[in-house]
């Protein structure tokens, strides 16, 4: 049984199509990333993913159910980008009392211990930072030991550290064996904590599979080198350039064949090439290859 299935899911407000034709599915115990720029249709998927929205057409299954019920059931755990926390509350008081709304959930303090906010747990909701408040929605989202855990811009307003340390919580999640489904716009997160990328442009998918395989099917690399005070005329005649870029002396190829533009590189041109390093397509290259609108 998948943990969700999409089948021709639209949604559409007035005029406007938000989500087109969705088909998609997610096996049980996946870290899936689902990347997309502004406008793609991420958000009003995941709110019809818990049943915050109903779909204009199509079907959506969770664990076989519908969102309604997989939400009544405790399947699914969701962290939101937007959401107020009771402010009389402390932290400990919040989470516990979500916590008891479910039917089996995890130990309190295991909760805070996961969402790093045991030093925490005393102070109000409404006396947190930012980046703490996200980490309280992490806890609130997880306290009921849901099947499915479903993130929306987890990191938001999270410094460095506290990024670290929730990929480290919820890489912990996912290791017992549940089901992670996140957007984010931080694609190095993706890269870094996903098993599964879906990325999706004007509400379909437009590519699916592994951060590496994503990568490899955009097929760009670069070759990059010290030019110093050398002129850099010959450089986009090269074989397989598509883009030169030059900073302080430091060149960046962007090439569709890497053998071709540095065997060019150093056969065809009378360039001093030092430093050079090779790199392949990173998933910011790829994501915006598939996303960016074809010019007319």
């Amino acid at each position: 049984m998948n943990a969700i299935a999409l089948t021709d899911v639209s949604k559409s407000y007035g005029e406007i199509l938000a989500v087109d034709g969705l088909n998609l599915t997610m096996e049980p115990g996946r870290t899936v990333a689902l990347l997309g720029p502004n406008g793609a249709g991420k958000s009003t998927t995941i709110n019809m993913l818990l049943g915050l929205i109903r779909p204009t057409a199509g079907r959506i299954q969770v664990f076989g159910r519908t969102p309604d019920e997989a939400v009544a059931r405790g399947d699914i755990g969701a962290m939101l980008q937007e959401g107020t926390l009771i402010p009389e509350l402390t932290v400990r008081e919040l989470v516990d009392f979500i916590r008891r709304l479910y039917p089996d959930p995890l130990p309190l303090d295991h909760v805070l211990q996961m969402a790093d906010l045991t030093d925490l747990s005393s102070r109000r909701t409404d006396k947190l930072s930012g980046g703490q408040t996200q980490r309280v929605r992490f806890a609130l989202a997880i306290a009921g030991a849901p099947r499915l855990l479903v993130l929306d811009e987890p990191t938001a307003a999270m410094d460095v550290e506290s990024r670290r340390a929730f990929w480290g919580s919820m890489r912990s999640y996912a290791a017992r064996g549940h089901t992670v489904l996140f957007a984010t716009h931080y694609l190095e997160e993706a890269d870094e904590n996903s098993d599964r990328v879906i990325v999706v442009a004007g509400g379909r998918v437009v590519a699916d599979g592994t951060a590496a395989e994503i990568k490899a099917g955009v097929g760009g690399s670069s070759v990059g080198f010290s030019l110093g005070g050398q002129s850099s005329a010959c450089l986009d005649a090269l074989p397989g350039v598509t883009g030169v870029e030059i900073l302080s002396g430091a060149v960046t190829l962007r090439t569709t064949d890497v053998d071709a533009t540095v065997e060019a590189l150093y056969r065809k041109t009378t360039l001093d090439v030092r430093n050079l390093q090779i790199h392949g397509a990173d998933l910011e290259d790829a994501f915006l290859a598939l996303t960016q609108p074809a010019e007319a």
